[in-house]
């Protein structure tokens, strides 16, 4: 019969393997995930542009019947010049910004109000990026609107 033999390698390989580990976590935690987490760097005349485009929730966007409910329905504009919209709702009746499609800017993250936008309150955006976003009302559906989100021309 033999013997079992003890060595030394054994010992080390278990220790490299855990010393590799431990470089491996700190270099995750420490490193990558701070970068894959930090946002784009944006030029200071798109994060605050010279104009803000609001658009308004007018009373009566809840009925079904009214032609008119975010005023105006269709809006385009430019980054660094008018890319900062607010939704200010002048209803009496709470309504939400919902993107027809997931949308996300790199910098502002998700667009869409994150709840209901209340009688008398606003939701804000910054749009850094150009975008093409269809949306709508979630309770009232026909409420719809369209963004068009370019580059300035000059």
């Amino acid at each position: 019969m033999s013997k079992p033999t003890s060595s030394h390698a054994y010992g080390i390989g278990v220790i490299a393997i855990i010393v590799a580990l431990s470089a491996s976590v700190v270099f995750y935690t420490s490193f990558y995930l701070p970068e894959s987490l930090a946002k784009p760097s944006v030029d200071e005349h798109v994060l605050h542009p010279l104009e803000e485009t609001v658009i308004e929730m007018i009373p009566g966007s809840a009925d079904p019947d009214q032609q008119d409910n975010f005023v105006p329905k269709l809006v385009n504009v430019q980054l660094g010049i008018d890319n900062h919209i607010i939704w200010n709702n002048v209803d009496t009746t709470p309504h939400t910004v919902t993107p027809d499609h997931r949308a996300e800017d790199s910098y502002s993250g998700p667009f869409g109000s994150t709840g209901v936008v209340k009688a008398g309150e606003k939701y804000e955006f910054v749009f850094t990026e150009e975008h093409e976003i269809d949306y709508h009302c979630e309770p009232h559906p026909w409420m719809k609107g369209k963004i068009i989100v370019t580059k300035a021309r000059f």
